[in-house]
């Protein structure tokens, strides 16, 4: 029998590309729906759960009058043990009793950060203000990370929301940010 030599690039290059499987590139959502196990970089931590983490809304900058563009930002604060926080937020906007899911922004890519006690990471809304019309009179901001099914609402006070049709708001959220990012 003849032993051939391997390179240690090419296992090298092997090892990597059977890494690379799993970095969420099948979503074009760029949402997270599993527990937070995908792309590595946090090895075993859990998805974070509303439980493991402060919430902050603020700082606003609130659309003045019908077609402008506000932003609301929403700040998490690791409490304790570390956990993983993978894509996007789900963010839905409550409407007379009807809630709106407002979708994940098509120009940002998701990423998994790991958010560890007294870190923060956030993420923005930015939403187009309704007038009189197509639009939803919003009064309240639910938000849920990706792989937990709890939730946390937050009063709206910053004007209705102008309707993308179909009830959908003309609105989108970003991916999750690490402080410094």
């Amino acid at each position: 029998m003849r032993v051939l030599p391997i390179s240690v690039t090419a296992v090298a290059a092997a090892l990597l590309l059977t890494a690379c499987g799993s970095g969420g590139d099948g979503d074009p959502s760029g949402s997270a729906s599993g527990s937070g196990s995908g792309g590595g970089k946090s090895g075993d931590t859990a998805a974070c759960r509303i439980s493991d983490v402060g919430l902050e809304v603020g700082p606003v900058s609130a659309a003045p009058a019908a077609g402008d563009t506000g932003t609301v930002t929403v700040t998490l604060t690791g409490r304790g043990t570390d956990c993983t926080l993978d894509g996007f937020p789900r963010v839905t906007l409550a409407a007379g009793g009807t809630d709106a899911e407002v979708p994940a922004d098509k120009a940002a890519q998701g990423q998994q950060l790991t958010l560890a006690k007294d870190t923060t990471a956030s993420f923005t809304i930015t939403y187009v203000r309704g007038g009189t019309g197509a639009s939803l009179p919003v009064d309240k901001l639910t938000v849920s990370l990706p792989g937990a099914p709890d939730t946390q609402s937050f009063p709206w006070t910053y004007g209705p929301v102008a309707s993308g049709g179909k009830g959908v708001p003309d609105a989108s959220v970003s991916a999750f940010q690490q402080a410094g990012d």
